[in-house]
């Protein structure tokens, strides 16, 4: 497998993944899903073609034979490194690809000289908390409110993120 950085000519089938592994029945074939939560789209290619244009951030691609298998979102914020959209196709996930994704951001964190990685995860998928958990990464009990904005998606609840932090 192979991690490298995105490109603008990625953005169509960073979409296609972000979406299919998040959102609508796609999605129920991976234990990611957020289709009982959630409503909308994930993301759009506007909105990803703009994270690829921010300096400060990234997205990682992870590919096995030429396919995209998973992306990852980085951003960089001050000493932390934001990891966000953490994404393995539905299809592929339990399969080792998201831990690979999570050890390169944690490698890319420590080349720009940041000191810890943050996350926000929605309160309500303790099985995913369970997972970064195993990972090192630490509740901080920082809570968030879930953004209003709908190209984010249409909550089904009332919906928080918690922040959790791993210092490296």
């Amino acid at each position: 497998m192979t991690i490298i950085p995105a490109t603008v000519a990625d953005v169509p089938a960073l979409n296609i993944l972000v979406n299919s592994a998040y959102r609508g029945e796609s999605s129920k074939k991976g234990w990611t899903t957020e289709a009982d939560l959630l409503g909308g789209v994930r993301t759009t290619e506007e909105v990803l073609a703009t994270q690829l244009t921010n300096p400060a951030a990234t997205i990682l691609t992870i590919r096995a034979d030429d396919q995209l298998k998973g992306c990852v979102f980085l951003e960089q914020q001050g000493d932390d490194l934001y990891l966000g959209m953490l994404t393995v196709d539905p299809l592929s996930q339990a399969q080792g690809i998201g831990r690979k994704l999570i050890d390169a951001s944690e490698q890319y964190a420590l080349a720009r000289g940041c000191s810890a990685v943050i996350m926000t995860v929605i309160t309500l998928r303790h099985e995913l908390i369970a997972w970064y958990e195993r990972r090192g990464y630490q509740r901080t009990g920082i809570l968030k409110p879930f953004p209003k904005d709908p190209s984010f998606g249409a909550p089904k609840q009332e919906l928080n993120f918690e922040v959790l932090k791993k210092t490296l």
